[in-house]
């Protein structure tokens, strides 16, 4: 398994509209070949922001790969830089192989 993370600074003035953009967009992943699972996490306050982050789970990294270069990925990333921007700064992407998975 491969877990694909995106994190978020977002102004505290910002952080209702960033979550509405979130929690509105129609969700294409269903679709893409070797998703597992996505949370979008909202974090702790950091002095004037407040850390998010998009967590997907996916069968591998080459199916996350497959993602990131499929039509779903380009429809659903469309508008991004096209409207005002909330972040403060670029998104920080981290990717992990999963080595040990517990489940209950």
């Amino acid at each position: 398994m491969y877990i694909a993370m995106n994190r978020f600074r977002i102004p505290l003035e910002n952080e209702d509209e960033f979550r509405e953009r979130w929690l509105g967009r129609e969700v294409h992943l269903r679709t893409v070949p070797g998703f597992v699972s996505f949370q979008f996490l909202k974090g702790p306050q950091e002095g004037e922001h407040i850390l998010y982050a998009s967590h997907t789970v996916w069968e591998s990294q080459e199916a996350f790969i497959g993602w990131t270069q499929s039509e779903q990925f380009r429809i659903a990333h469309a508008t991004a830089g096209t409207r005002k921007p909330l972040m403060a700064g670029p998104p920080v992407f981290e990717g992990f192989e999963v080595l040990q998975n517990i489940e209950n």
